[in-house]
């Protein structure tokens, strides 16, 4: 579960160990936008040296946001980057599937240097209209992706539609969700920039949940819990899912492929719901 992503700059390794002791369910080292320029080398190196002491098999999850492929750093941040304990490649700015085969490619080279099994995962980034139109292939492009990522700045900032326009976010995150279902992907949610607009921020996470987003990313400790709450079912929402379990259960022993619960007809799209939402949290 990604419940929450904290972005952390791998320029700043001071924060690095108390990014992996926030609470958050992943942590992902930036190389691309909070990095200048003229400090990517540097912090590479602090990737590198963190890599090479952390320990596979740890909690959280831990991701680095490479620069965009087709860009000089790229091939010198997946280099950096690719250790035992790194779950997934943060892969930004994704708007055709050559990015995809770019990316499996380089990382299939540095893998088999350094015999790391099983492959890294990819989890791209939509941040622009054509991204967005391709989403759908981008989703099946390739067994590393594990998932879809939402990115509204790079996408809205530039086409003038305004942030508070939830209507248009709305419409593009469900666009997002069913482009991430034809790959039987999770889809995560963008960050969001004012973390001192709490309400804001919950009111943005009720909104992806809703439809049917599996986390977000967290640009400050204080977004953490808010997120991983959002994205947790409740105890009310287990419960109910249980109850159409069982029902469902019942009825197959009876025959029947349809039943009622609560006065509510229940068949197998309902069924699935309830056995993933279980699923979620070991049940």
């Amino acid at each position: 579960m990604m419940r929450s992503k904290l972005f952390v700059p791998a320029d700043r390794p001071e924060l690095f160990e108390k990014a992996l002791r926030s609470g958050a369910d992943a942590v992902c080292f930036d190389l691309e936008d909070a990095v200048l320029a003229d400090r990517k080398v540097e912090a590479r190196e602090n990737l590198r040296l963190f890599f090479h002491k952390h320990a596979a098999n740890e909690s959280p999850f831990l991701l680095v946001r490479t620069n965009p492929v087709g860009t000089p750093h790229f091939q010198w941040d997946i280099e950096c980057a690719l250790w035992p304990s790194l779950y997934a490649i943060a892969l930004p700015k994704v708007e055709q599937l050559e990015d995809i085969s770019t990316a499996v490619c380089e990382m299939d080279r540095v893998e088999s240097l350094r015999n790391l099994l099983p492959p890294v995962r990819i989890l791209p980034t939509i941040e622009s209209p054509r991204g967005l139109r391709i989403a759908a292939e981008i989703s099946m492009s390739s067994p590393r992706v594990v998932g879809l990522q939402m990115g509204f700045a790079d996408l809205m900032e530039p086409l003038g539609i305004a942030p508070e326009n939830t209507l248009a976010r709305n419409q593009v995150r469900l666009m997002l969700r069913l482009a991430a279902a034809e790959g039987g992907l999770n889809c995560y949610d963008s960050a969001f920039p004012d973390f001192r607009d709490p309400v804001g921020y919950v009111s943005s996470l009720q909104s992806a949940r809703t439809l049917g987003f599996a986390g977000a990313s967290c640009i400050h400790p204080s977004q953490i819990a808010a997120a991983n709450l959002a994205f947790s079912p409740t105890e009310k929402e287990l419960l109910c899912a249980q109850r159409v379990v069982d029902a469902a259960r019942l009825a197959a022993e009876s025959g029947n492929a349809v039943t009622t619960v609560d006065g509510k007809m229940i068949d197998e799209p309902f069924i699935q719901r309830a056995r993933a939402l279980l699923k979620s949290v070991g049940r």
